[in-house]
């Protein structure tokens, strides 16, 4: 298994920082408040990428502006079909970090629901069976009230994961849409922290730590991911 978590990243810039690169992908961690696609004359982190690589990118998945973190990303389109075959059969296992300050209706489970599209550009989550997202997650408390959530979203639907802590009181610190006082953060407090896959019969897993954020360089949050200890170990409810 390829899980170069200890080797030395190979660059910073203003968009991501590069993990890993072989002859098939790039995985990259991006920073928060970047956009994803190009906006208003400035490049997005995939054009930027493409511009550091220097070649041609085929995105397989997305993140949200405010959400920094793993993001994977195909060098040809063959390989581009495989990964996204990998998504669509699940077969992509993805864990997010997130951090609020509400206390949540229940401290871990399955968030199941219907995503419709609400106002501003929001999605509401409702009983129904359309446009079904499933959210599996756990929560830790921190300091003043906070709490850390690990998340492992099963399936991948615009702001599943902002939508689904939303709805059980738990909006994200910082979230621009969802969170009540958004303001007072310095970035919006979602992660993409673990990326795991098997591609061409080999296995792969790729980590990586927020790289800004008051709260995820606390002492308090770095002592409770470490004890944690491996997220895809923890006995994740069942969907």
């Amino acid at each position: 298994m390829i899980n170069p978590v200890g080797d030395i990243l190979l660059n910073n810039n203003n968009y991501f920082t590069t993990v890993y690169e072989n002859s098939e992908f790039v995985v990259i961690n991006k920073h928060a408040g970047i956009n994803f696609h190009s906006e208003d004359g400035e490049f997005g982190v995939v054009v930027a990428a493409e511009k550091f690589f220097s070649c041609k990118l085929y995105s397989v998945h997305r993140l949200d502006k405010m959400t920094s973190g793993l993001l994977l990303l195909a060098k040809s389109s063959q390989i581009a079909a495989l990964l996204s075959a990998l998504f669509f059969e699940h077969q992509v296992q993805k864990y997010y970090l997130a951090i609020s300050d509400k206390k949540p209706k229940k401290k871990q489970g399955l968030i199941k629901g219907g995503m419709e599209k609400s106002r501003r550009s929001m999605w509401k989550l409702t009983k129904q069976s359309n446009n079904l997202a499933i959210t599996q997650f756990f929560s830790y408390p921190l300091d003043s009230g906070k709490r850390l959530f690990v998340v492992k979203p099963h399936t991948g639907k615009t702001h599943q994961i902002r939508v689904a802590l939303k709805s059980i009181g738990s909006a994200i610190c910082g979230d621009p849409l969802y969170g009540e006082k958004s303001g007072h953060y310095d970035r919006g407090y979602l992660h993409a922290y673990q990326i795991d896959f098997s591609l061409n019969k080999q296995d792969f897993s790729f980590k990586a730590l927020p790289e800004s954020g008051l709260l995820f360089n606390s002492d308090v949050y770095l002592k409770t991911v470490q004890d944690i200890g491996e997220v895809n170990d923890l006995a994740w409810p069942k969907i």
